[in-house]
C-alpha cells in the first residue's frame, strides 16, 4: 500500500471528535492508536480490542505520525459539513 493509500485511511471532520484526525469511518484518534503502539500494545491486541479496524488502519496512524514528525503539511481533506 501506498503513503498516499495510506494516509487516504485518515480524516479530519471539523465537527467530530474536536477536528482531531481519525481513522476513516470510526471515532478513533490517530493519536489513540499511537499512544497504544508506544505503549507496547501490539497490533494483535489492537485489532481485537476495536473491531472493524484493520491492520492497514494501524500502519496509516503510524505514516500519519511519521509525515507529522517531518514537519510537513500533510494535506488531509476534511469532511463536507452536513
Amino acid at each position: 500500500m501506498t503513503r498516499e493509500e495510506l494516509l487516504s485511511r485518515i480524516w479530519i471532520d471539523p465537527n467530530r471528535c474536536f477536528g482531531k484526525p481519525c481513522i476513516r469511518g470510526h471515532r478513533l484518534w490517530v493519536s489513540l492508536i499511537l499512544d497504544l503502539l508506544a505503549s507496547g500494545t501490539t497490533v494483535q491486541e489492537i485489532l481485537e480490542d476495536y473491531p472493524g479496524l484493520e491492520e492497514a488502519d494501524i500502519r496509516a496512524c503510524i505514516a500519519y505520525g511519521a509525515e507529522m514528525a517531518r514537519e510537513r503539511f500533510v494535506n488531509v481533506p476534511l469532511e463536507p459539513v452536513a
